[in-house]
């Protein structure tokens, strides 16, 4: 159990049946009343923030998320599965895994987050490098520009890059941003 008068930022509780984890907290003091604690919470699963303000003597169950780097498998159609380094398979729902796949091919590694042994959430690397598949072809003299254009990467999603950039390349993506970062060199 820990007390909300001491949260600290990164600190993953359960509240109202959720998990949270603490993005910001402020100890309030005032002149007259109690103190409080006023907070920032985002919830691990969906993404949604709420600010919230508690009591420094509420208490909460302290929440551990379990993480596991696993192998993207195959996906039957409605389900995506998931191997562990043991041969464990671990399906998930597309809701579960949609942020991730647009960056994932099968044999792909990504990190897996649990909590209390259900796997809740799919995360990719940071940064993954990925072949064009569909691309306007570049135009002599407009390559020196700043102009970018619409490519398909082989994930099937869409993404902005230098007009430079051609079928067959392979670039370097932020999956945090879906920015491109690079041509890599073959």
């Amino acid at each position: 159990m820990v007390l909300a008068g001491d949260l600290r930022k990164g600190v993953t509780i359960e509240y109202e049946g959720k998990i949270f984890t603490v993005v910001d907290f402020l100890h309030v003091k005032p002149g007259k009343g109690a103190a409080f604690v006023r907070t920032t919470l985002k919830n691990v699963v969906d993404g949604k923030v709420l600010q919230i303000t508690f009591n420094p003597t509420e208490k909460f169950e302290n929440a551990v998320i379990e993480t596991k780097k696993m192998t993207y498998s195959y996906n039957d159609g409605e389900l995506y599965y998931f191997m562990d380094e043991e041969y464990n398979m671990e399906p998930l729902n597309y809701d579960q895994v949609e942020d991730a796949l647009k960056y994932v091919k099968e044999n792909d590694t990504v990190t897996v987050k649990f909590y209390k042994g259900k796997a809740f959430s799919v995360e990719c690397e940071n940064f993954v490098e990925m072949e064009v598949i569909e691309a306007e072809p570049s135009v002599a003299g407009n390559t020196a520009t700043n102009a970018t254009k619409q490519v398909k990467i082989e994930t099937g999603i869409y993404i902005q890059v230098p007009m430079f950039v051609n079928e067959g390349d392979v670039i370097r993506i932020d999956t945090r941003t879906g920015d491109y970062m690079e041509r890599v060199k073959k």
